[in-house]
């Protein structure tokens, strides 16, 4: 039913629709700023920073998933791939292709030699901690999430 394969450039125009998608389900569509642009470049350019999965419907040739991924660094655990975000379109979802997804980005993790794979979740989005529960992972309630954007640095070091 779904074929996964390595995302290729010009699968970005559908990739950043499921990413606008992801982003409204999460109530928050107004903080996408990505470019497809920006991700030729990231993703495609002459230091990639970023990998990703697509999901095909075998039928139609249509991109229905996605999972991106690139990796991080631990000082405790060496070499880690790191989920950002896997995706699948609403209509297609609970048919399997996130499990696809899901355990092609693992088998990168195990390709790559890394020490793990590391991923967040939201809190009240039960059917993805459902799906990662399916897998055992350890959801960890501990760690709080840090950032700032590029405007407010700028600002701190101004």
């Amino acid at each position: 039913m779904y074929k996964i394969r390595k995302g290729e450039k010009e699968d970005l125009p559908r990739v950043l629709e499921l990413i606008k998608e992801l982003a409204l389900y999460e109530k928050a569509p107004e903080q996408v700023s990505n470019t497809i642009e920006m991700m030729e470049v990231d993703g495609f350019g002459p230091n990639p920073i970023y990998g990703f999965f697509v999901a095909v419907k075998e039928a139609t040739q249509e991109i229905i998933g996605i999972s991106i991924y690139y990796y991080r660094y631990s000082t405790w655990k060496g070499k880690r791939l790191y989920l950002e975000d896997i995706v699948v379109t609403e209509s297609e979802r609970g048919f399997g292709a996130g499990k696809l997804l899901f355990d092609r980005t693992m088998m990168k993790c195990l390709e790559d030699k890394c020490s793990g794979m590391m991923w967040q979740v939201l809190d009240w989005n039960e059917p993805a901690i459902n799906f990662y529960k399916k897998y055992g992972a350890d959801l960890d309630g501990e760690w709080i999430n840090c950032n700032l954007q590029a405007d407010e640095i700028q600002a701190l070091l101004s």
